[in-house]
């Protein structure tokens, strides 16, 4: 009895197991290898995520917003997003359009919710092809903020363990607030702020429901559903969004009837090359101001917006194949518009800020003197031929009108009498009065620079006719009235200094006389002569280089340039008179 159990027990311990069993060992060991070879894996991509809080508190060039004189954006410089928005700050349509159409359930469900992934699995399987997706709000944060967009396996795992983990450490209110400051629906920028700026020209917090519903038709597809490029997709997956957002009971049918009714293609906003010259020359105007920015400013300028855009419009319309710049600022040395050139897209230097020779339009300076000498309007001078060792100027056209009245010299811009009277008074007497209307250090000590051949920019000589119109009071150009952080604090304020009386008030009165004759009937700058107007002085440099016009109302001092890049001579025969002139009389009319 003992052996047969002994051999029963022996037949026991070499019977193979059954197909059942076997086939269970061998699907529980793929399992476990599958386990271990995914946690791996997993494992291998979470070694590679970038470092989750140095990418969410990502750094960036400060962004700098310039504002006009009237405190309105005109443009922005290094802004990749949008003002910071969130729930909170926001009109509730505004989140609401985005929920809606995006991830009905986010308030209820996890980082992904098995409920819409489960009916885009099955719709992509019964449909044969990628026709829904199922990712959340939070899944979609993740991408946005952390991940590049390649198709790649490695990514999605990444996606979602970024969700859990953007679950674990913020609300949902928070996450969302990431999404919308995140999320790129305009080319370059993030953010639903940016896209409200770029399409409709307001910020987030002032959307209507029928933009919010606009902007939330895009995120599915940015460019596909743009209002600006497409806006008729646009506008009909805006009405699926008011129609999710009556059903999930945001809004009421009135109210989505109302805002349907408002739907239109995105007017986008005005072009902002228009300000570029002028942007261009406050950021080294910052620079010099505050140094080196370690947070996002906003920059009040003295820019008018209106007037700017003016300028921008007529210089254009009279350059033609030449260059040109013209520069205003008001009698305190705020400057008021700029454009440096007919095209900014064309060309990029601002010739506000080029050295050129003035040529008649220096004279001022020679007549200045000779005022303050004792000499008026009326007293006569001697035009014709005259020299001074080599250098023998001569008039236009090589004409010579006599004995005449200072006042009629000064009009007609003879050449012979300023160096005359150079000749009389000395030229460090000239370089004196250049240097008290602040340009004297940049002047060469020569008798040609009574007749502008010393290289000056259009700034430059502006300011020094606005010194004459400020009542001979000293003028400083500026462009910045303050800086301050995005919360308001106050990094720099202007504090001007009290004006220096320059110019004697006589000396002043008897100047701006001549300068009224010059847009006179007769005077070189009459094509100027509008309502309005005091008064202006021509200049053109030799050859024809350089073409000049500067002159005055009774709120601007307004220089105008025109003239080649390369220098050469412009071949009609351009003068101060003609074209610069005529941009001035159209820029005031």
């Amino acid at each position: 009895m003992v052996r047969e159990v002994a051999k029963s027990c022996k037949d026991k311990k070499h019977e193979k197991p059954s197909f059942r069993r076997r086939l269970f060992g061998f699907l529980f060991n793929l399992i476990l290898i599958g386990m271990i070879f995914v946690a791996g894996y997993v494992g291998v991509v979470y070694l590679r995520m970038p470092s989750l809080d140095s990418i969410l508190h990502e750094t960036r060039p400060p962004t700098i917003v310039f504002l006009d004189s009237a405190g309105g954006e005109i443009r922005s410089s290094n802004r990749i997003m949008g003002t910071p928005v969130t729930v909170d700050t926001l009109p509730p349509h505004v989140w609401q359009s985005i929920v809606a159409i995006e991830d009905k359930r986010f308030f209820e469900h996890g980082p992904i919710d098995m409920r819409a992934t489960a009916r885009a699995v099955f719709l992509n399987l019964f449909s044969g092809r990628f026709a829904a997706g199922g990712s959340t709000i939070t899944q979609q944060t993740a991408k946005n903020i952390f991940l590049s967009r390649d198709k790649k396996i490695s990514r999605k795992v990444q996606e979602l363990i970024l969700a859990k983990w953007l679950e674990n450490r913020f609300s949902k209110n928070q996450i969302l607030d990431l999404y919308m400051n995140r999320v790129s629906l305009v080319g370059g920028m993030r953010g639903i702020d940016a896209a409200a700026r770029a399409m409709f020209g307001v910020g987030a917090t002032n959307l209507t429901v029928a933009q919010s519903a606009q902007i939330a038709a895009m995120l599915k597809a940015p460019t596909y559903y743009s209002p600006l490029k497409n806006p008729e997709r646009n506008i009909a997956r805006a009405r699926v969004v008011l129609a999710e957002m009556v059903r999930q009971n945001y809004i009421s049918l009135d109210v989505a009837r109302h805002a349907a009714a408002e739907l239109a293609p995105a007017p986008g906003v005005r072009d902002t090359n228009l300000y570029r010259y002028w942007t261009d020359f406050v950021m080294d105007e910052l620079e010099s101001v505050v140094g080196n920015l370690d947070c996002d400013v906003y920059v009040y300028t003295t820019i008018d917006r209106q007037f700017q855009e003016h300028v921008a419009d007529v210089l254009p319309r009279h350059t033609g194949e030449y260059q040109g710049a013209v520069l205003a600022m008001s009698r305190d040395g705020a400057l008021r518009a700029m454009s440096g050139g007919a095209n900014y897209q064309v060309s990029q230097f601002n010739r506000t800020l080029a050295a050129r020779q003035p040529g008649s339009a220096f004279k001022p300076v020679v007549y200045l003197m000779a005022l303050e000498n004792g000499m008026t309007p009326d007293s006569y001078v001697n035009d014709s031929p005259f020299a001074v060792g080599d250098y023998n100027p001569k008039n236009y056209n090589d004409h010579y009108y006599g004995d005449i009245p200072l006042s009629m010299a000064f009009a007609k811009s003879v050449n012979s009498v300023p160096v005359k009277l150079t000749k009389i008074y000395g030229i460090d007497s000239v370089l004196d009065m250049a240097g008290r209307l602040g340009v004297g250090t940049k002047l060469k000590r020569e008798y040609s620079t009574v007749l502008g051949a010393s290289d000056m920019t259009l700034l430059d000589l502006t300011n020094m006719y606005a010194v004459i119109w400020n009542d001979g009071l000293s003028v400083r150009p500026y462009s910045i009235t303050k800086i301050t952080k995005m919360d308001g604090t106050v990094l720099y304020e202007r504090n001007p200094s009290d004006a220096i009386q320059v110019l004697q008030p006589g000396t002043v009165s008897a100047m701006t006389e001549l300068l009224a004759d010059v847009i006179a009937p007769g005077g070189t700058g009459h094509r100027a002569a509008a309502p309005g107007v005091l008064g202006g002085k021509t200049g053109t440099s030799n050859d024809n280089r350089d073409a000049w016009f500067i002159g005055a109302t009774d709120k601007h001092i307004i220089g105008v340039w025109v003239g080649n890049d390369d220098f050469t001579p412009m071949s009609s025969k351009i003068t101060g008179g003609t074209v610069p002139a005529e941009i001035f009389h159209d820029i005031v009319k």
